[in-house]
C-alpha cells in the first residue's frame, strides 16, 4: 500500500514506464494508423519517456515537485511526433499541480492526472476522440473518483487502468480511421502501458527491457493508400522565446496550413508539432518568434509506404545467425566502393545509408541478427543513425556495442582498432579512440539558398563541412581545397586518405591529393574510389 508518492517514488515510476512501453514499442508502432498511418507511434512514445528517464536517472530528486519538474522538461524537449508531444503535456501538466509539494497523496496524484489532461486537451488545437486523450481523461476521471473514497495510490492507479482499459476498447468505434483499419488507439494503448509500468513500481517491481515480442495485432496498412494523407510532413520544432509575439497567432498560421497541430509554450521555448505540406514556411515563421532549437522533418508519405513494403516481408527477418567467432561488424555507409572497403577489413554486414538516407533500427537490427558473432559492434558512421543504432541494442538476441561514428572515416578507423582476441573493454575503449582521432572534411553542395551558423550559402555552391562545422563554400572548387589543406595541416596527420564520389573523375581526385599531399608531406596519401553519393569528397587526416 502506498499512501504517498515521494520524489524517489516519482522517479522510479517514470523509469519503469519508459522501461514498459520500450518493451512494447513495436506493438504501438503496429497499431498506429492515426492521425497518419506512418507506423511509428511506439517509437516516437518511447523515445518520449525515455528522454525524462534518462534526465531522472541522473537526479536524486527529495520531493516529488522536483521530480515532475525535471521529468516534464525532458519529456517537452524530448517529445516526438504527435503522440509524443501529447504525452509530454499530460505530464506537464501533472507537474504543474504537484508543484511545491514534498510529497503526494491519492487525491492529489489523481488531480495531477486530472491537471495534465487539461493541459493536453488545451494545447491540441482539434482534439479528436478515440484516442490518447480519450483514454487519458477517462482514466483521470476514474483515478478522482476512486480518490474520494481510497487513500492507497496503487488502487487508485488500479481505477485509473480499469477506466483506461475500457476507453481503449471503445476507440475503435470511435475513430473512423481505426474502424477502418480493425485496431484500437495506439496512443491510448501505450499511454495505459506506461501507467501500468508506474503502478508497478509502486508495488516493488522493476521492469526490465526486453526483446521486442512479435505484436499480436497489426493495423492494415495496405487498407490505406498513401496518395490518401493529405500533408506530406511531419514538422516538430522548439523556439528559444526572444520576441513578445502573440503565440495563438503562431497557432492560426499553422491552422491555415495543415492539421494535427499541438503548440505548448512556457517561459523560455515554444513547441510546436504539425502536419503541412509546407515545412519550408512553417520554420520561416517560426523563426519571426526566436532561434529554433531543434527541428525535425519527416515525410509521412514515405514512412507508410516503407510500412506497406514491410508488411510484405515479415518472413524476410533473418533468424540469429549462430555464433562463428566472438566479434562481428555492422556499418552503415553508401557507394559501392565504401562498401568494398568496410568488407575487406572485415564487416559482416553494411547497411545502404548516410546524410539523406537514414536506416532503420529494423534495418540495422537486421544486420545484427545477421552477423555470425556473440558480440557484434555497430559503426553508424553518421551523427543522425547514432539514435537508431542505440535503440538495436536491447532489441537483439545478442550483445550490441555502438561505437558512435559520425563520419565513415571514423568508421574504417574504429573497424581497424578491433582486436579479434581482445577483451571487449579494451576493443571497444580502442575503437572509440580510434575514431575520435580522425578528422574528417566532406565536400558537397549546398541544395538552396540558406544560413549555416549564420553564414549565407547560395545554392549549387561548394560547401565543405570540417566534422559539423562549416570550414568554406563558394563557387570554386579551388578556393574550397585551399581551405581544406589550411584546417587540416595544423593537425599534422601520419595519414591522408581522399573518398572520392560517383562522378567524380579518378584523375580529378588523383589532383586533389596532390595538393593535399603538398602542404601535408609526411602524411602517407591514399586515393580511395568510394563511389559516395552526395559528397564529392571525404577527406580523413588521422
Amino acid at each position: 500500500m502506498t499512501e504517498k508518492v515521494t520524489g524517489a517514488a516519482f522517479r522510479e515510476m517514470i523509469l519503469n514506464g519508459a522501461a514498459a512501453i520500450q518493451n512494447h514499442r513495436e506493438e504501438i508502432n503496429e497499431l498506429n494508423v492515426f492521425p497518419v498511418p506512418d507506423g511509428d507511434t511506439g517509437t516516437n512514445m518511447s523515445l518520449t519517456m525515455g528522454a525524462g528517464a534518462d534526465a531522472l536517472a541522473a537526479a536524486a530528486p527529495g520531493t516529488v515537485s522536483r521530480a515532475a519538474d525535471v521529468a516534464a522538461g525532458a519529456f517537452l524537449r524530448g517529445a516526438r511526433g504527435n503522440s509524443g508531444v501529447i504525452l509530454s503535456l499530460l505530464f506537464r501538466g501533472a507537474a504543474k499541480r504537484l508543484k511545491e509539494l514534498d510529497a503526494a497523496d491519492a487525491r492529489t496524484f489523481a488531480a495531477a492526472l486530472q491537471s495534465g489532461v487539461e493541459t493536453a486537451y488545451g494545447a491540441v488545437m482539434k482534439p479528436a476522440e478515440g484516442t490518447i486523450l480519450t483514454v487519458s481523461r477517462l482514466a483521470a476521471d476514474a483515478a478522482v473518483a476512486a480518490a474520494e473514497e481510497e487513500t492507497d495510490v496503487e488502487a487508485v492507479l488500479a481505477s485509473a487502468l480499469a477506466a483506461g482499459q475500457e476507453a481503449l476498447a471503445d476507440t475503435i468505434n470511435q475513430n473512423p480511421v481505426l474502424k477502418k483499419a480493425g485496431v484500437i488507439d495506439a496512443g491510448g494503448k501505450g499511454y495505459l502501458y506506461i501507467l501500468d509500468g508506474m503502478r508497478r513500481a509502486l508495488q516493488g517491481e522493476r521492469i526490465e527491457l526486453e526483446r521486442a515480442a512479435a505484436a499480436a495485432d497489426k493495423a492494415d496498412f495496405t487498407s490505406f493508400e498513401t496518395e490518401d494523407i493529405r500533408f506530406t510532413y511531419c514538422t516538430e520544432f522548439i523556439i528559444a522565446r526572444k520576441t513578445k509575439r502573440d503565440v495563438n497567432q503562431l497557432r492560426d498560421f499553422l491552422d491555415a496550413r495543415g492539421d494535427s497541430i499541438v503548440v505548448v509554450e512556457d517561459d523560455e521555448i515554444i513547441k510546436v508539432h504539425v502536419h503541412s505540406n509546407e515545412p519550408g514556411n512553417v520554420l520561416t515563421e517560426a523563426l519571426t518568434y526566436g532561434p529554433l532549437l531543434t527541428v525535425k522533418v519527416e515525410n509521412m508519405k514515405e514512412q507508410h509506404t516503407s510500412k506497406v513494403v514491410e508488411a510484405g516481408e515479415q518472413d524476410d527477418v533473418p533468424a540469429a545467425a549462430e555464433p562463428e567467432k566472438k566479434y562481428g561488424v555492422v556499418a552503415v555507409c553508401a557507394g559501392d566502393g565504401l562498401t568494398a572497403v568496410f568488407g575487406e577489413l572485415g564487416a559482416d554486414g553494411v547497411i545502404t545509408g548516410g546524410q539523406t538516407m537514414n536506416p532503420s533500427t529494423e534495418d540495422i537490427l537486421r544486420k545484427v541478427e545477421a552477423a555470425p558473432a556473440e558480440i557484434v559492434y555497430v559503426l553508424p558512421n553518421n551523427g543522425n543513425i547514432i539514435m537508431a543504432a542505440q535503440q538495436a541494442v536491447p532489441l537483439a538476441s545478442k550483445k550490441v556495442v555502438v561505437i558512435p561514428t559520425k563520419t565513415v572515416p571514423q568508421g574504417v578507423s574504429a573497424l581497424m582498432a578491433l582486436d579479434p582476441d581482445g577483451e571487449e573493454e579494451a576493443n571497444t575503449r580502442a575503437m572509440t579512440e580510434a575514431a575520435a582521432g580522425v578528422h574528417t572534411v566532406q565536400i558537397t553542395y549546398a541544395a538552396r539558398d540558406s544560413l549555416f551558423s549564420g553564414l549565407p550559402i547560395r545554392a549549387g555552391e561548394y560547401l565543405a563541412l570540417l566534422e559539423n562545422s562549416l570550414l568554406a563554400t563558394g563557387p570554386e572548387l579551388s578556393e574550397i581545397i585551399t581551405a581544406v589543406k589550411n584546417a587540416l595541416a595544423p593537425f599534422d596527420p601520419e595519414f591522408l586518405t581522399v573518398f572520392y564520389g560517383e562522378n567524380v573523375p579518378e584523375e580529378d581526385a588523383e589532383a586533389v591529393a596532390e595538393e593535399l599531399g603538398a602542404v601535408m608531406p609526411d602524411a602517407e596519401l591514399s586515393v580511395i574510389n568510394g563511389g559516395q553519393p552526395v559528397y564529392y569528397y571525404m577527406i580523413s587526416a588521422e
